[in-house]
């Protein structure tokens, strides 16, 4: 692993994970950053500058903030070992800290960045943001190629739930050589796609939203240079949400 990237991702593990301050912060610092809310309703959109874009996702809320939000939590220090970086005591937060942390390091490929609060609540801020932001959900529908979140558990798996159709699942198969174990559960893209399909990936995390969550290190490192060859290619096609 690239010692700048571990770096990366030991600023955002290290952030509170009973709060989303320290996150919003510092992307609402991007240049052209479009920051709304406040709570669980919250965003941060940061426009994309390169002509076939596509929309990066992450949440900025995690499980201990769901049980935590009146009080900060007891949380101890990180350990990095055996490959996978765990904490001594309380949850690790990434989920999905590792999420931002990969953004974060996509950040200047030209695409738009998307960081939400309340997906653990229930998709709270994605729910507002399409509902209460109609500027904001046409940007995000008409004006990108397909959404790619980095929410998900695991190493190869990639979940397009009810937001994909069968020609993108081909696609992000191909692209990724992840698979689809089912369509179960939700995360934010379920809330955002409305014309546009989208898919999560895999960012290393096991056992989220537990004392003994980890993070396989060579499995994020795999997905974020993936997503660094995947959507560095001057031709992605657009993938309109229908008939599904």
């Amino acid at each position: 692993m690239e010692r700048e990237h571990l770096d990366t991702l030991m600023e955002f593990l290290n952030m509170p994970v009973g709060g989303t301050e320290e996150v919003f912060a510092k992307f609402e610092n991007l240049p052209g950053a479009i920051a709304r809310g406040e709570g669980l309703e919250r965003f941060v959109y940061i426009p994309g500058s390169r002509e076939n874009r596509v929309l990066l996702v992450a949440h900025a809320d995690t499980y201990d903030d769901l049980h935590y939000c009146e009080e900060e939590p007891d949380s101890g220090n990180l350990v990095i070992g055996g490959g996978k970086i765990s904490r001594e005591k309380g949850i690790l937060g990434a989920d999905d800290r590792a999420g931002c942390a990969m953004i974060w390091i996509l950040k200047d490929m030209g695409h738009s960045l998307l960081i939400v609060s309340g997906e653990e609540h229930g998709q709270v801020g994605s729910h507002w943001l399409m509902e209460e932001n109609l500027d904001i959900a046409d940007e995000i529908n008409q004006t990108h190629q397909f959404l790619v979140e980095l929410d998900r558990a695991n190493a190869t798996d990639f979940k397009c739930y009810d937001v994909g159709t069968e020609a993108f699942r081909e696609y992000v198969s191909k692209e990724t050589s992840y698979t689809e174990p089912d369509r179960l559960s939700c995360t934010d893209i379920k809330t955002l796609c409305r014309d546009v399909c989208g898919v999560n990936l895999s960012v290393g995390y096991q056992n989220e939203h537990y004392e003994d969550e980890i993070l396989v290190l060579d499995d994020w490192e795999h997905t974020l240079q993936l997503c660094q060859r995947w959507l560095s290619n001057k031709e992605l096609p657009r993938f309109p949400l229908v008939g599904e």
